[in-house]
């Protein structure tokens, strides 16, 4: 190596929208450095997947690409957030499942405000609150569903209230639950760039901070751009 021609670092990029910017390769590492700070304990499981918990027991994360246990949407399920109503419990009240390219900075949000909740095991009944941190940031309420389904601007990213795919699990038993998906899909009927699907019995509060962060307009830094998403994002080249 000729040291009077140093390497570049990579390249990184302002990006928006964050909807639509991937998660960077650093999904993994992004959510772990998250769940460690707020001081979840840590292990690896027979499954080859890392489960954190929450120091009261009540709140639990894992990694669980590795062991490939699901899809949504064609994409394999990368993490898996639950709650249950007592530390030794063995049933979770709900479940939220991402997979990769879901933006970290959204999953980041969400993680906090359920590290936050006094009552992670209790849904709220107003729905609404998810579509109105939607309509805040300027996404659009579906004009057929305006009461269960809102997209962004440039519809290319949707959140619903749609009956639930098959293997969310719930406390409730019922096969004719709603639950809060969202996926985004930048060209129409290409493969998504990721989907999350949140269990009936999941908190809109919760749900309302993933899609309130997940709408946010600011860029946000990348150093790998999304394949199939790069013709609809806005990017300005950092260094």
């Amino acid at each position: 190596m000729d040291p009077s021609h140093p390497v570049s670092p990579d390249p990184t990029y302002w990006v928006a929208p964050r909807h639509l910017a991937g998660d960077d390769g650093v999904l993994a590492e992004r959510i772990g450095d998250t769940l460690t700070d707020l001081s979840w304990r840590m292990w690896p499981t027979s499954r080859s997947s890392l489960l954190y918990v929450s120091p009261d027991g009540l709140r639990g994360a894992e990694w669980i690409l590795a062991s490939y246990p699901f899809e949504l949407g064609g994409l394999p399920v990368a993490w898996q957030m639950s709650a249950r109503p007592h530390p030794e419990s063995a049933l979770t009240e709900w479940n939220a499942y991402f997979t990769a390219g879901v933006p970290h900075e959204a999953l980041t949000d969400f993680l906090i405000a359920l590290d936050a909740s006094d009552t992670p095991d209790a849904g709220l009944e107003n729905a609404e609150a998810v579509l109105t941190a939607l309509t805040a940031r300027g996404w659009l309420r579906d004009v057929d569903r305006p009461r269960t389904t809102a997209t962004d601007p440039g519809f290319s990213t949707n959140v619903s209230l749609e009956i639930l795919p098959p293997l969310i699990h719930d406390a409730d038993p019922r096969d004719d639950l709603l639950g809060w998906q969202a996926w985004a899909e930048p060209v129409l009927g290409a493969p998504y760039l990721w989907c999350a699907s949140f269990s009936a019995s999941a908190p809109h509060e919760l749900v309302s901070a993933f899609a309130s962060s997940l709408a946010a307009p600011g860029p946000v830094l990348r150093r790998t751009l999304p394949q199939g998403a790069e013709d609809r994002l806005t990017v300005v080249r950092r260094g």
